[in-house]
């Protein structure tokens, strides 16, 4: 009796298999064209598009601090990062009160025309507080018109204003650039001591308008003690900061700019008043200038002419 056909076929060294194990080689020729063909067009893609390299900021490394750094110390990524662009950041106006820290016109401006102007315009000027002394190239010594104690206050208000924010327990691993404090605080801090300037350079008030606007104490009486005169004196020209050089360079710059009467107030590197013994002289717009609101107005057209 013939036996039905049971679909079996030969399979390695002469065994059988059923046919449903057996390769189906019309499918497998299928999926090798199938996996060909995928490798060309992931190959083309590779090979044409274009090369460029990962943009990440290592996490050490903070993208504010890497722009400022020299390419040739920046990691190999980095050099192919965008910086920031400086087209789009506003351009502030240079504002700048020259005054001694002990005389009471420069209480009368700050308190005067100064703050009240700044809480409108803080945020378009870029504002500066100098000092008025006497120093010169040739010598080390700084003499200040109301005394040692206001060459104290001068390099304390100084200090103040370009410690780093926030504050750092190692000065010397700063970049060259680093950020400095917030006008807000420092001119608050100014302004405090200027209230009761006969009593700088007390420590205890000194102290106390140093935690009421947020400014590091310590950092701020080892500033003022450097004995250093040199405004590179730190590592690699980074800090410790200074106070004896960042008073020396006040000084200096404001007898090159011919300012000798506190206070005076310049505005776009040009003068708009000036307080003396108790009265504003030679202010723009006809005395008008000694106006706070006049001031911020000034600032404001200024502003929207160059932003």
């Amino acid at each position: 009796m013939e036996k039905l056909p049971t679909h079996m076929g030969d399979g390695p060294g002469g065994s059988f298999q059923p046919r449903w194990v057996q390769p189906r080689r019309c499918k497998c020729k299928l999926w090798r064209r199938l996996l060909v063909a995928s490798c060309l067009v992931i190959g083309l893609y590779v090979l044409t598009r274009p090369l460029s390299l990962g943009c990440v900021w290592p996490a050490h490394v903070p993208s504010s601090v890497a722009n400022h750094m020299p390419v040739e110390y920046h990691p190999r990524q980095l050099k192919d990062c965008p910086t920031a662009s400086t087209e789009n950041v506003p351009k502030r106006i240079p504002l700048e009160a020259h005054i001694m820290s002990k005389c009471p016109d420069a209480q009368e401006c700050l308190q005067d025309l100064i703050l009240p102007a700044m809480e409108q315009i803080s945020d378009k000027v870029d504002f500066r507080l100098s000092f008025i002394a006497d120093a010169t190239q040739d010598s080390s010594e700084i003499e200040c018109k109301h005394g040692p104690a206001e060459c104290i206050g001068d390099m304390l208000m100084l200090c103040a204003a370009n410690l780093p924010f926030p504050p750092t327990a190692d000065e010397s691993l700063l970049p060259l650039a680093y950020p400095r404090t917030p006008i807000i605080r420092s001119l608050g801090f100014s302004n405090c001591l200027i209230n009761e300037f006969e009593r700088i350079p007390e420590r205890e008030f000194v102290h106390q308008c140093a935690m009421e606007h947020g400014i590091d104490f310590d950092a701020l009486n080892r500033c003022a003690s450097q004995q250093s005169d040199d405004p590179n004196g730190g590592p690699h020209g980074q800090p410790p900061l200074s106070g004896l050089a960042l008073l020396r360079e006040d000084a200096l710059r404001g007898q090159k700019l011919g300012v000798k009467i506190s206070c005076t107030v310049r505005l776009d590197d040009a003068v708009w008043c000036v307080r003396d013994n108790g009265e504003w002289k030679d202010c723009v717009q006809d005395g008008q200038g000694a106006k706070p609101l006049v001031l911020a107005d000034e600032v404001k057209r200024l502003w929207d002419g160059r932003n």
